[in-house]
């Protein structure tokens, strides 16, 4: 089979044959038509857990997928060969990934099934980005007395964000570029920030001097300053920070509740995901779709932070 591999950590991703794997006990072979690029992606490839999970070599790049079901292994009972499924497909103690053809899954694992309306490449830009958008808005508590600042609303979670949080009533200030407001209050947002203009948590202040009650953060990075954004927050205010760089101790000291939030698919929150994605009640933009043999090519583009939309490697 075709697969973007890396051969050890911060290498430059190929194109390569790779063995079809068999699936175990439990297990599931997948025939992938679509994966979507994330900056977990490359991240993983550059070396992010090399100290929290053993890496096989050469490593599939690759996450978030989505395919249908080729054969099962013994003993699975949830699925059958036939069903349409997406998820994430990561396994790096055995060097697995969704940017190949195939890619083996447990039965039990962050999988779930594809509503006929949604096509593979829509659902593949799913369990990422618009599952940590679903897990943070659930977690600030929102409803309509609330304000929520979104910092760095324009990639795939902030877009995500905003439209669950329109469905809470709350408030919805955003960052973005003018080229992108339009784009950005469609979605649900109230307020877009121009951050290129003067400094976020100054402008925000300005227009919201009592204070707002929530900042979801996805841009500072873990280690980063994010004194100015808690700085915003009334007393009782939420800040979420999805890079891990919210300072429980010292937010709690102000008063002000830290959540450092990590992507959790589990199959009922990808199984509501798809259904309000196949309905329409879910926007993802995609911007570019590339066949396998291009996405070297594509991570490298996404690597510089410059899109504002999924890019979809067809398989």
């Amino acid at each position: 089979m075709k697969a973007v591999v890396v051969t050890d950590f911060a290498t430059e991703p190929v194109l390569a044959d790779l063995p079809v794997p068999e699936p175990g006990p439990g297990e599931l072979l997948v025939r992938l038509h679509a994966a979507a690029v994330n900056p977990f992606d490359w991240k993983v490839a550059d070396g992010a857990l090399k100290d929290a999970v053993p890496h096989a070599f050469p490593l599939i790049l690759g996450s978030d997928g989505a395919g249908v079901v080729e054969r099962t292994g013994p003993g699975v009972t949830r699925f059958q060969p036939g069903d349409r499924v997406y998820g994430q497909f990561m396994h790096l103690e055995q060097g697995h990934g969704s940017y190949a053809e195939y890619a083996v899954t447990d039965q039990n694992g962050k999988i779930a099934r594809i509503p006929e309306a949604l096509p593979h490449a829509l659902a593949a830009a799913l369990p990422t980005a618009s599952v940590t958008a679903y897990q943070a808005v659930e977690a600030a508590e929102l409803d309509d007395r609330h304000t929520l600042l979104i910092n760095g609303a324009s990639g795939g979670v902030g877009q995500s964000a905003i439209q669950f949080a329109a469905h809470t009533g709350a408030r919805i200030l955003v960052t973005g570029t003018p080229e992108l407001a339009g784009y950005l209050e469609d979605l649900g947002a109230h307020t877009v920030v121009d951050f290129t203009r003067s400094p976020t948590h100054d402008q925000v202040a300005a227009l919201h001097p009592d204070g707002i009650d929530a900042v979801l953060d996805l841009v500072t990075p873990a280690g980063g300053d994010t004194a100015p954004l808690a700085g915003l927050l009334r007393p009782g205010g939420v800040l979420i920070s999805t890079n891990y760089a919210a300072d429980p101790d010292a937010l709690a000291a102000r008063g002000i509740r830290a959540v450092n939030l990590g992507n959790q698919p589990t199959p009922e929150v990808l199984t509501t995901l798809a259904d309000l994605a196949a309905t329409g009640a879910l926007r993802v933009r995609i911007t570019a779709e590339v066949p396998i043999e291009q996405a070297p090519a594509a991570v490298a583009r996404a690597r510089t932070g410059h899109t504002h939309g999924k890019t979809i490697i067809n398989l």
